[in-house]
């Protein structure tokens, strides 16, 4: 922390501190980070640490619960150093939605058929389990409906069940499952509470506006995971609780070793995407509307999620929900997404001759500046008005690691048309180009889903992550769907959902909704350039055409 020069800028400055909230939070899959955020919603100060990922094989991803919460603790120390630990009023978690696999005894215990108990998390981008997907979705079961018709891979009950199949030696051993999150919240607090949000969005956990929830007996009899059942559920949670509900105080060993004050109050965790959708929703962005549910949150990391909110349940095909209350209290939710976004244009750049050797000397962001001005100069050489034009004869289908939403296929494969023998670049300009213009279009395409299944036409939408730090990425998503963006002053909206969680469980507001409202911000808006939406019309259309050539092709060779 930088020394104030004045003694009244000392006591603002205090002042400043007490009303702040701790959060810590695990975010883009492979960075721990915390930070601390004040009442208004301001990140003050935030640390991150690199995670260690495995893949052991084709499709698998595994990380270590060890790691990871020794690089939380880590971060933890990092943002609080010259801290009273008197001014952390309350701590939230959130975390990607990872299956933690633990024995009787909490210690971690392998998903890997290498049997080594460090990775002991299967990750959300993990595909191992098609096949238990599969089983699921032929079964009908009604609890699908509120899956969008289809459980998903990324999943966690098909997980479980390609543990029961596939390490039958080790399921017997296995003592508690956890969602990511609530795996953070139990190393914090040592209670084995769940959080509505994951059990319910990940986990086929049922919840009714009614009130009543609870797991579903029948389906897991019939998928064979009725075993979860023994000892009330002891095994997958069976307290569960909302995002942001009081789960307990810090322990005391672990408020030592973290430099923070025992039994301060730690909130039942959430998704980091929801986080995020949480964070943004009550953003303030001039004279655009501020109906919840006339929103829609993009939340863009390695994947990117599409978070829409509204007053009763509607059934989307191929996209995830209604949730009731996953996201916001009292509000049902419908989770869309892209399973690559992030990490797919790191594979466009990285994969690119011209890419890996720029790579070499810059650095990510530094390239995707670098590529930006290339467009713009090739642009102005052909005299464009706008840099989209370049792309007219190159088109990108950009499900290379499966489609979420709203086919939620996992096996379609990318696709590119319009590729020359150039390894210059200028044509990884293009290439990256039309890429973000196809990750736009997926957005256009889950829109239009919403939409045909009820929702109102969206007046706006929300961004944030790692993607939202690109002026082109964001102009391309608004004119591509017609609509502004609000893009919030605050950067880090996912770590600002997780401090409405902590202001929460603090009891700073006594409620979600009022944490919202005091700590959504303020946002910039980035309007549409409407000259050019014929233009993405036209490869609109060529985007879902290029989905048909696909089907097409694999039914000719069949």
């Amino acid at each position: 922390m930088n020394t104030r020069s004045s003694s009244q800028e000392r006591i603002n400055y205090q002042l400043f501190m007490f009303n702040s909230i701790f959060v810590i939070m695990l975010y883009y899959s492979n960075h721990a980070r915390a930070a601390l955020v004040d009442c208004y919603g301001q990140v003050i100060k935030s640390s991150a640490r690199n995670l260690q990922i495995w893949r052991p094989q084709a499709d698998f991803y595994e990380q270590s619960s060890t790691d990871i919460w020794e690089s939380c603790v880590n971060v933890i120390k990092d943002v609080i150093i010259g801290i009273n630990p008197k001014e952390v009023k309350g701590i939230g978690f959130d975390a990607t939605c990872s299956l933690v696999a633990l024995d009787n005894n909490g210690n971690p215990l392998s998903v890997s058929q290498s049997k080594i108990n460090q990775q002991n998390i299967i990750m959300w981008m993990d595909h191992r389990a098609q096949d238990e997907a599969d089983f699921i979705n032929k079964t009908g079961h009604e609890i699908l409906k509120f899956v969008g018709g289809k459980v998903s891979l990324e999943m966690e009950i098909p997980k479980l069940m390609w543990l029961k199949k596939h390490l039958p030696s080790l399921w017997t051993k296995y003592g508690h499952f956890f969602d990511l999150p609530d795996f953070l919240t139990w190393k914090a607090t040592g209670y084995e509470s769940r959080s509505m949000c994951s059990l319910v969005c990940k986990w086929n956990y049922e919840c009714l506006s009614s009130g009543s929830h609870g797991w579903n007996l029948n389906f897991l009899n019939q998928i064979g995971l009725d075993d979860l059942a023994e000892n009330n559920f002891c095994k997958i949670g069976n307290k569960v609780l909302m995002p942001g509900e009081f789960c307990g105080g810090l322990l005391p060993n672990i408020a030592d070793l973290l430099g923070l004050l025992p039994n301060t109050p730690v909130a039942t965790s959430i998704i980091d995407a929801h986080a995020g959708g949480l964070g943004m929703i009550g953003t303030m962005g001039g004279e655009i509307e501020q109906d919840m549910s006339s929103r829609l949150s993009l939340i863009c990391g390695t994947s990117t999620c599409h978070m829409a909110v509204n007053n009763k349940p509607i059934e989307v095909k191929g996209v995830w929900g209604p949730y009731f209350s996953a996201m916001v209290p009292n509000l049902w939710l419908n989770e869309a997404g892209q399973s690559a976004s992030g990490m797919l244009l790191d594979h466009i750049l990285s994969s690119h001759p011209a890419g890996s050797k720029l790579l070499q000397k810059l650095e990510t962001g530094n390239l995707r500046m670098h590529l930006r001005k290339l467009l713009q100069g090739m642009a102005k050489s052909r005299r464009l008005s706008d840099v989209n034009f370049l792309t007219k004869d190159l088109h990108v289908w950009p499900d290379f690691h499966g489609n979420r939403s709203p086919i939620a296929d996992p096996s379609l494969t990318g696709m590119i048309v319009g590729l020359k023998i150039d390894k210059s670049e200028e044509n990884l300009a293009l290439l990256y180009l039309a890429t973000l213009q196809a990750l736009a279009y997926g957005t256009r395409h889950i829109i239009e889903a919403l939409v045909q299944a009820g929702y109102r036409p969206f007046k706006s939408m929300l961004i944030c992550g790692g993607l939202a730090k690109d002026p082109l990425f964001i102009q391309i998503q608004a004119d591509s769907v017609g609509i502004p963006i609000l893009k919030p002053h605050e950067k880090e909206s996912v770590l600002v959902g997780s401090a409405i969680l902590g202001a929460c469980a603090s009891q700073y507001f006594n409620s979600v909704q009022s944490a919202i409202e005091n700590m959504g911000g303020k946002a910039d808006a980035i309007q549409p350039n409407k000259n050019i939406k014929s233009f993405h019309d036209k490869k609109f259309n060529v985007f879902l055409k290029m989905f048909h050539d696909q089907m097409q092709y694999r039914n000719m060779m069949c």
